[in-house]
């Protein structure tokens, strides 16, 4: 290989999340990390907008995951986060855009995205492609929102 990841330039720049997936560190939370600057400019927009946007992350981003997987030939390559960027999203929906809700969707986000509880670890084996490598993201955003609406109602 000649140092370049294969793919297209704009499927590789949209599943590595604007290159935060080439972070030789934590790319997954990298990637999260760049899905806040997008939250924060969508969640004003309001709902019908801000779940548009959503949907199209998430249909392109199974798209240009799916793309890299076969182009690397490597099953979820870890430079691929614009999953994480659509579990973010996910976590984040119908939140105010304050500090508090931003850092408390941030680290729920990552942690069921790390410890996949049941069944965001089969959704990842259960589909193939690019939809796999999206679907326990989403999973786990769906896991993460609900943990964000029950700590809203307890602490924030």
């Amino acid at each position: 290989m000649n140092g370049r990841t294969p793919g297209t330039g704009f499927l590789r720049f949209v599943a590595t999340g604007l290159g935060t997936g080439y972070s030789p560190v934590a790319p997954g939370t990298v990637g999260t990390l760049a899905a806040i600057p997008l939250y924060l400019a969508l969640a004003p927009a309001g709902v019908i907008p801000y779940l548009a946007i959503l949907a199209g992350v998430v249909l392109i981003g199974v798209y240009a995951a799916d793309h890299m997987e076969k182009a690397l030939r490597i099953k979820d390559p870890g430079l691929v986060v614009i999953d994480e960027i659509a579990g973010y999203l996910v976590t984040m929906f119908l939140s105010p855009p304050d500090i508090l809700h931003v850092a408390a969707g941030f680290f729920l986000f990552r942690f069921f995205d790390i410890f996949k509880p049941p069944p965001v670890r089969q959704a990842e084996r259960f589909f193939p492609g690019g939809l796999g490598i999206m679907a326990d993201d989403l999973l786990a955003g769906v896991y993460a929102w609900a943990g964000l609406r029950i700590m809203e109602v307890l602490f924030l």
